[in-house]
């Protein structure tokens, strides 16, 4: 029965492919009411401009990956789909196979110059131009202002600051009070940057985790004490607020939790959920962690063209609109990220397009980090609500592992994704 209805929903995904290709091209992305509008109006343009039908289909981050490992495993992908990074590796096979067509074969096209060799560099799987890089992101602070001043403080500037922040937020605030929250995911990631600071070296190189378990232990340990200290709150707390994430929380909302470590073409939905009167403001790395500059920027999202499109020069000219045309640019702006294009960059620079706190974060950003971040980082079997990232920091938070046994959970986690790899 499994089998038959996997069969069946293959059957129905490739003839919904099908009968939108019949009308000219398809084209999917996730994203929030923001970049919905701005993406269609400039389908729009681009429908206007060519005469070509565009059927969009899009939707919010929940289950969205699922659904598309879905349709590029039946072969009914859409023609022009929007991609996080790791996907490039993970619907490649080890025979150089993959469901996304090779972008240097339509560089007549989409003029690949106006994207920086380090970008296209990580779109590039066994030679072959996977996907057009849009934007490049890492993870950084924000702050609640407001909520630091009716504690009695400025933003954090160092790690001690924010150390000694958690005990007087209970104290002048409340205990439902907190100057950061993170789910199991950026604590995994805030761990990564911790150590990188501290050791400056990779966390994964040539497919081997680089850090020893006793270097994992220390990672924990630094997550384990921000919640012992009131500085974050447990993964039950969390749990109980009944929130799918953090910028629909109410506790984000109202100003009880101060502070996040988001990625920086995130900022702007999380202020919009911020309730009126309160100031939200990027924050600064820390230096007093260690002498290095740690943390892992990435392509934070590519347009690519599957492999199964009909006109893939049709798709490459959409991809080209949306990126380096002045209309596209114009009305895309900053929906995803800092736009890596040159001629998009310096036009929505000129017109002011360019949301401000987020081109603020994303220059921090890029001058901070200096680690690489291996593929296989955001593999699923990781990262996922039920992945090994999860069951680590879960697990210790609700006290099922102790510190030294969350370590091993990861480092054997981590150790089988590589080797599977």
């Amino acid at each position: 029965m499994k089998k038959l209805v996997v069969c069946l929903l293959a059957v129905l995904l490739m003839a919904n492919a099908a009968l939108a290709m019949a009308d000219g091209l398809t084209f999917s992305w996730w994203g929030g009411d923001a970049r919905h509008e701005a993406t269609q109006a400039a389908v729009d343009a681009f429908k206007a401009a060519t005469g070509t039908e565009v059927t969009c289909t899009y939707s919010a981050w929940s289950g969205w990956e699922d659904k598309m490992s879905q349709y590029f495993a039946s072969d009914s992908a859409f023609d022009v789909n929007q991609v996080n990074w790791n996907w490039l590796f993970s619907f490649t096979n080890a025979d150089g196979s993959s469901k996304f067509y090779d972008i240097n074969e339509v560089a007549d096209v989409i003029d690949l110059s106006q994207f920086n060799e380090k970008a296209l560099a990580q779109c590039t799987v066994d030679g072959k131009l996977l996907a057009v890089p849009v934007s490049m992101t890492g993870r950084i602070f924000y702050w609640n202002k407001t909520t630091f001043e009716k504690a009695g403080l400025e933003t954090p500037k160092t790690l001690a600051d924010l150390m000694a922040a958690g005990p007087i937020f209970a104290e002048k605030l409340g205990d439902e009070c907190y100057p950061l929250a993170l789910g199991s995911y950026d604590k995994m990631i805030l761990m990564v940057h911790y150590l990188e600071c501290k050791y400056g070296k990779d966390w994964v190189v040539d497919g081997q985790l680089n850090y020893s378990l006793e270097e994992v232990e220390e990672g924990l340990a630094f997550i384990q004490s921000l919640e012992d200290a009131h500085v974050i709150p447990s993964a039950q707390t969390l749990t109980g607020d009944g929130a799918d994430s953090l910028d629909k929380n109410p506790k984000w909302m109202e100003g009880k939790y101060a502070g996040i470590w988001e990625w920086d073409s995130s900022a702007s939905k999380f202020e919009a959920a911020l309730n009126e009167g309160q100031e939200f403001i990027v924050g600064d790395y820390f230096t007093d962690i260690g002498e290095y500059q740690g943390g892992f920027t990435k392509v934070s999202m590519a347009l690519c063209i599957a492999n199964t499109a009909a006109d893939k020069k049709l798709a490459a000219s959409l991809i080209e609109f949306l990126l380096n045309s002045e209309e596209g640019a114009r009305l895309m702006n900053s929906q995803r990220g800092i736009p890596l294009s040159a001629k998009a960059n310096a036009l929505c620079q000129a017109e002011g397009l360019l949301n401000a706190r987020v081109a603020e974060a994303n220059a921090k950003v890029m001058a901070w980090c200096q680690n690489a971040l291996d593929p296989q980082f955001e593999a699923a079997a990781l990262k996922n609500s039920d992945g090994v990232y999860a069951d680590a920091m879960e697990g210790l938070s609700y006290g099922d592992y102790s510190i030294e046994e969350a370590a091993e959970v990861l480092v054997e986690g981590i150790t089988e994704v590589l080797e599977a790899a």
